[in-house]
């Protein structure tokens, strides 16, 4: 089966060049998104099968699959090909790609369309070379927090009608992004209905925007996140300063873990946050699940991440040993910052999901007040589980207890 991808704009009346308008007169199969079809249906030839593009899109594909059976004893090309409308370049986030996955035997040739991001930058004469573009087109926001995180002076975003302009900029609002300029790109390519806005994020936030949009941030002011968040940035447990892993301690730690190289990382025992939210600054790639146990470390880490910028934590409240992690990603890198004397069961557990590379990382704090040599039941529990233990490293921060930061490894 031979699939021909052309990609298309918003305009109602589209210009095909000759190679691409013969292509479409000698078709007999086409598809595409519903609004591609109000758009070519005028020029499809009479006939024309329509394939609608939806999800489930294992239906779309067993249709394709049917169809390519059926001609298989066909001479005729246009028999063995599937015409295939699509927005802007096929190969942007677009369907192409979705082909080349769904049916990798399948051959595909591209006729790209300028994409809407190119088109709103046109329109605002702004050099794109430099943008980073996101897309959240049936996607998470992890992606689009990333680059908030990591401070792009131009961030170009492909929404849905989830992610709208207006709940990217209240996400915005929420974690303190307000320094960026909102533009907004409606129905690209009709002249009928084509609208470009900027706005501030505030104003965004309460703005009503047409379905297809797309938006590019624009920021002068943006510079390179944090390498160390000071401690007084916190707000803390019951002002509670012992109950913080401080600074130094925290980038020693996050460098134990190897995160650079991971890809997700549990943080068991949060406290107020500070590992998580300081793993999320420095490594914003990173899926993070911070796991606590009291019901009112739930708003200190949330009142963090808005102050400090760190969306995209994923908190679960309650004892470590009765969560139900199976559903979650398995984690390459494990802090345990806390145990409550279970620091073994909590191992084990940790055990049972942790990534074949996998990291885990202890700090032992060296102190008369504390009964419980935690170092030891950290090497006991390594060696009943079959974990390989590294070298460990003994800091101390002004006049605070020593502490050890102890790291094993499968």
């Amino acid at each position: 089966m031979k699939f021909i991808v052309i990609g298309v704009t918003d305009s109602p009346n589209p210009f095909f060049p000759p190679e691409v308008g013969e292509i479409i007169s000698r078709g007999v199969v086409f598809s595409g998104g519903r609004r591609h079809h109000e758009i070519v249906s005028p020029v499809l030839p009479a006939g024309a099968v329509w394939i609608d593009i939806t999800v489930p899109l294992e239906a779309v594909f067993e249709k394709y699959r049917d169809i390519a059976a059926e001609c298989s004893g066909s001479e005729a090309e246009a028999d063995k090909e599937i015409v295939v409308f699509a927005s802007g370049d096929p190969l942007f986030f677009g369907f192409a790609n979705t082909i080349r996955r769904m049916m990798p035997e399948a051959e595909v040739v591209v006729y790209p369309s300028f994409n809407s991001l190119q088109m709103l930058a046109h329109r605002l004469v702004m050099p794109y070379h430099d943008m980073k573009v996101v897309s959240l087109t049936g996607r998470p926001w992890h992606e689009f927090d990333n680059a908030l995180i990591r401070r792009f002076g131009k961030i170009g975003i492909l929404t849905d009608r989830r992610h709208t302009p207006t709940a990217i900029a209240r996400r915005m609002l929420e974690y303190g992004y307000d320094g960026y300029t909102f533009h907004v790109g409606e129905h690209l390519g009709n002249p009928c209905k084509e609208r470009i806005t900027e706005l501030s994020v505030k104003e965004a936030s309460d703005f009503e925007f047409d379905n297809p949009n797309c938006v590019i941030l624009h920021s002068e002011k943006c510079g390179m996140p944090p390498f160390g968040i000071p401690d007084s940035m916190f707000a803390l447990l019951d002002g509670r300063e012992k109950m913080i892993t401080k600074m130094p301690v925290r980038l020693l730690t996050l460098q134990a873990l190897e995160l650079p190289l991971k890809k997700e990382f549990w943080d068991i025992g949060f406290c107020t946050g500070s590992m998580s939210i300081e793993a999320r600054i420095q490594f914003p790639h990173l899926h993070i699940n911070a796991f606590e146990i009291r019901l009112e470390c739930e708003a200190i880490i949330r009142e963090n991440a808005r102050r400090l910028g760190t969306p995209g934590i994923d908190i679960h409240i309650g004892d470590f040993l009765d969560a139900e992690v199976s559903h979650l990603p398995r984690p390459d890198a494990v802090f345990i910052g806390g145990h409550g004397g279970k620091l073994a069961e909590i191992m084990k557990k940790v055990l049972g999901v942790l990534a074949d590379d996998g990291t885990i990382v202890f700090n032992s704090v060296s102190s008369p007040a504390v009964p419980t040599d935690s170092h030891r039941l950290f090497s006991d529990a390594c060696a009943e589980l079959g974990l390989r233990q590294l070298p460990p490293m003994r800091v101390i921060v002004d006049k605070h207890n020593p502490i050890e930061i102890l790291k094993c490894k499968r």
